[in-house]
């Protein structure tokens, strides 16, 4: 009975996608305006160097922020498990109060040349990493890495070099790279929209329009987390410009008929749907392992997908609030058995001076309420309702799947967007954050993602 009603209902839905789905193969590109007030035809298109630079009377007001800090003790024995526990908290603040070295490591941000630029009436904000010993008679290729929340262009310090300079880190040199890391809207030194409705797609068109003007008519693209979805719909509104795509993160947001069937019986037939053991033991049973995690660990995006302003005050006039907030993401993101660890596991995979980094860039920016902001565009009219979430990418594309991505997104359920999949790779270890976890891994997935798409 039960396997007939199931075959009815996956019947149901085939006729209703082949009868009323809409042929949508191409996405606008549209145009927008983001910036105070109306529209200015002679918007200054200049591109300028900017340095990041922090003063005293920053610093100061940070300490004394930090200094005046109400802690609630945590429940004995509860770990990670309530969030992020207060008792290792007093000790990264110590650290950062006390031992954070801000100024040594303004010149490692700043070792990098960064820019800014207006477009749609934001300053874009990005770093522009070239090759400084590229051999003679070869071309980098340029590749635009987006972040995604809670990180930032930080996120790639450590991929940048494997990239621009794979042949002095031990990696094949046979793709060399220039590395082009924009700031989302918001998001560290881009200005934050003034207007309601920039969302992924937008920012998708700014980063075309940043690539344009620097000169770039093809070039890859690379994104985890919001970045897989700015870098899908730069895929999807410029593909005779991006010459290939390359995620670390998948997002379904439209369950075809073929997933939920995938769904149902995955479990007792995983060879008919291409599904391997490791896909078998992530995702089933589907209650509990996916259904389940995705409801432990997203109370945040609903959060910010519905009220971003009223969660963002606390936090933009609370440095510690602020660090609970963001840096319980590092743990819980990169490993869930982190949960089970006093200290939240948040050095295994990072140092402070790293995770410290990457929360004063939202600190010192004063820009945590516009980064939530973010979801409330992207989600808050409902998850798979956009119309880019029905449109194909039909630019080649590769995948690189950590085992502990918030969602594991198997290569059938892909290639229901996704229609031209050319490399497709289970990661051997590694989270959400993969650029600032496993730079090695990533980069040399992204090397043998480029030599398929230059052989052909």
């Amino acid at each position: 009975m039960l396997l007939e009603i199931v075959a009815a209902l996956v019947v149901g839905a085939l006729l209703y996608h082949l009868i009323f789905r809409k042929n949508d193969d191409t996405l606008p590109m549209g145009d927008g305006w983001w910036g105070p007030g109306q529209r200015q035809d002679d918007e200054n298109e200049d591109i300028h160097p900017f340095k990041i630079e922090t003063s005293e009377e920053e610093l100061n007001d940070l300490f004394q922020r930090i200094d005046q800090t109400r802690y609630t003790e945590p429940l004995e024995g509860s770990r990670f498990n309530y969030g992020f526990n207060t008792t290792h908290l007093r000790k990264v603040v110590s650290y950062w109060r006390n031992k954070f070295d801000w100024r040594k490591q303004l010149e490692v941000l700043n070792q990098y040349p960064h820019f800014k630029t207006k477009i749609e009436g934001l300053d874009i904000h990005f770093l522009h990493a070239k090759p400084k010993n590229l051999p003679a008679g070869r071309r980098a290729k340029p590749l635009i890495m987006v972040h995604g929340w809670p990180g930032s262009f930080y996120e790639f310090y450590k991929i940048i070099p494997l990239l621009t300079d794979p042949a002095s880190h031990g990696l094949s040199d046979e793709h060399i790279f220039e590395v082009i890391c924009p700031s989302i809207p918001g998001y560290g030194f881009s200005e934050a929209s003034h207007k309601q409705g920039c969302n992924s797609v937008a920012v998708a068109r700014i980063f075309y329009k940043l690539m344009q003007r620097l000169g770039f008519r093809e070039f890859y693209a690379q994104g985890g987390d919001w970045g897989s979805l700015v870098c899908t719909n730069l895929a999807q509104i410029a593909p005779s410009n991006v010459k290939g795509l390359h995620l670390n993160m998948v997002f379904v947001s439209s369950f075809k008929p073929v997933i939920l069937l995938s769904i149902l019986l995955g479990q007792y037939f995983p060879g008919l749907f291409g599904f391997s053991d490791l896909e078998v033991r992530r995702l089933f049973p589907f209650m509990k392992n996916v259904v389940g995690h995705s409801v432990k660990e997203s109370g945040y995006m609903h959060l910010q997908a519905t009220k971003p302003d009223t969660a963002g005050c606390g936090l933009n006039n609370s440095p510690v609030g602020l660090a609970a907030y963001i840096l319980e993401k590092f743990s819980t993101w990169t490993d869930p058995d982190f949960r089970d660890h006093e200290d939240g596991g948040l050095e295994r995979k990072f140092t402070l001076d790293d995770l410290l980094t990457n929360l004063m860039i939202y600190w010192l920016s004063g820009s945590i309420v516009s980064s939530m902001r973010f979801y409330k565009e992207n989600v808050g009219k409902g998850i798979g309702q956009a119309k880019h979430d029905k449109v194909p990418v039909k630019v080649p594309t590769g995948i690189a799947l950590f085992p502990n991505e918030l969602l594991l997104c198997p290569l059938l359920w892909a290639k229901q967007k996704y229609v031209n999949i050319i490399s497709f790779n289970h990661m051997p270890r590694g989270g959400h954050f993969a650029a600032f976890e496993e730079p090695e891994i990533l980069a040399k997935d992204i090397q043998q993602f480029v030599a398929k798409m230059e052989q052909k």
